[in-house]
């Protein structure tokens, strides 16, 4: 079970590292997610800064177990945030099976290490 929360804890590190870095740079794609969403461009920078808080959580995960849980919730929640707005603008559910399964698979991270969560509450 530690090699798959490794692996999976490394590759969603590097997935949110960069996503949120397009939307923080203002990569022209994330740009136009946004409009598309209806969602205002500086929900775009806040959100890529939730990204990159998330995966630098992930990062120290690797030393600190705790800490990888915590960003797995965080950004399990992130995930099912973009899943709600893309229902809410209407898009075909292709277009959220990508946030759905960063979720899924960051639900599964914090499931992994969420004994150590609670051992660095206790």
């Amino acid at each position: 079970m530690l090699i798959l929360s490794i692996i999976l804890q490394g590759l969603l590190a590097l997935v949110f590292l960069l996503t949120g870095f397009m939307k923080v740079s203002g990569n022209k794609q994330q740009i136009e997610t946004f409009k598309h969403l209806n969602l205002p461009q500086w929900f775009r920078m806040v959100t890529g800064l939730v990204q990159l808080v998330g995966a630098f959580g992930l990062v120290i995960g690797f030393w600190n177990s705790g800490v990888t849980a915590l960003a797995g919730v965080w950004l399990a929640i992130t995930m099912l945030g973009g899943v709600i707005a893309h229902i809410r603008a209407k898009d075909p559910i292709s277009r959220a099976i990508p946030a759905f399964i960063l979720a899924i698979l960051a639900v599964i991270i914090a499931s992994i290490n969420f004994s150590e969560l609670l051992n660095m509450f206790s």
